[in-house]
């Protein structure tokens, strides 16, 4: 049955998806701007091109499936979804205010875990009961995996890359440097695109099956992944210009072979937690990659005062979101509805 609540809850969830887009573009096209391969809006366009290029590849939908399994079905409700969405809008916008480079996914996993537990208190279960706890911890686990994956996989990249163009020109290796660095944001902005458009197709699926718009089991339908791609790549391309700052500068110099080093170890990276449906951050994945390149220059390369503040904002995400998602859920239940 199609609500008007399911329709606002849909409307939300393509928002966050866009808001996600401008909020992480600065994972994709810091390194390309801050090495000027391309200008400002030519890099957003090739970002926005790749994420939603990912449609057509990325077709298993397995990170969308483990969003949706992150609270149990009896718990979920338009609701739910509603003040989980609401909760996660607000996070991601508070932090690109402040250039902030937090993770779209963990606030959208938090404010939907806090307002699932919230619900289980109206129902007189323990809080704890709503979350489904394997996915949950997989998550929490890879805030500080996917970092150090991208992190070692960077400098084990520099280390080849530095092998085999030891006794090239330094003017022809930086000439191809920057042809490649093309090659590998594509590839950083094609698997983002893969990875973090399947997490709000998870919440608008469950959503409609607890709207009895679709039944347990049914196929997504196609005009889930495909809204969710082209909102993620619209939102890349409106960009997110104070984070770039952050992401492109503020934690190492880049020049354009560590750009494609940090942006290959990124692609690798989501691609392989892509592929076992993990939904992890793009946002530290790509901060590892960053900080593995700069790690090679030596320690006092990378701004660690930078990075720690850029930590604290990553531990803090899952739980602020979900006590903000808790108290909206109690106003939404309470005042609104």
């Amino acid at each position: 049955m199609i609500t008007t609540l399911l329709v606002v809850v849909i409307v939300l969830a393509i928002a966050f998806d866009y808001i996600n887009g401008f909020h992480d573009a600065a994972n994709s096209i810091a390194t390309i701007v801050s090495t000027k391969v391309l200008s400002p809006f030519q890099a957003v366009l090739w970002a926005a091109v790749f994420n939603m290029a990912a449609y057509f590849v990325f077709t298993d939908h397995k990170v969308a499936n483990t969003i949706a399994k992150t609270v149990f079905e009896e718990f979920i409700t338009l609701e739910v979804i509603l003040s989980g969405l609401l909760a996660a809008i607000a996070w991601n916008l508070f932090t690109w205010w402040f250039g902030v480079p937090s993770s779209s996914s963990h606030t959208l996993i938090g404010g939907f875990a806090g307002a699932g537990m919230a619900k289980a208190l109206t129902m007189g279960s323990s809080a704890f009961a709503a979350v489904n706890f394997a996915p949950i911890l997989k998550v929490v686990a890879f805030i500080v995996l996917a970092p150090v994956i991208g992190m070692i996989i960077s400098v084990l990249i520099s280390i080849i890359i530095m092998h085999i163009s030891k006794n090239a020109r330094p003017s022809t290796a930086e000439k191809w440097f920057k042809r490649l660095q093309l090659i590998s944001s594509a590839a950083l902005s094609f698997t983002h695109g893969g990875n973090d458009a399947q997490k709000v197709m998870g919440i608008i699926y469950v959503a409609m099956i607890s709207a009895n718009a679709l039944s347990p089991g049914d196929a997504m339908p196609e005009w889930i992944p495909i809204s969710c791609y082209a909102a993620i790549g619209l939102g890349t391309m409106s960009g997110g210009w104070k984070i770039v700052k952050t992401m492109g500068s503020k934690i190492t110099k880049v020049n354009a072979f560590e750009g494609v080093a940090a942006e290959s170890a990124g692609a690798v990276t989501l691609g392989i937690t892509e592929h076992f449906g993990i939904p992890v951050s793009t946002t530290h994945t790509i901060t590892g990659s960053i900080v593995g390149v700069g790690l090679l220059k030596r320690v006092s390369a990378v701004r660690w005062g930078v990075t720690v503040s850029l930590l604290w904002a990553w531990v803090l995400t899952i739980p602020v979101s979900a006590t903000l998602a808790g108290l909206t859920y109690a106003f939404v239940h309470y005042v609104i509805l």
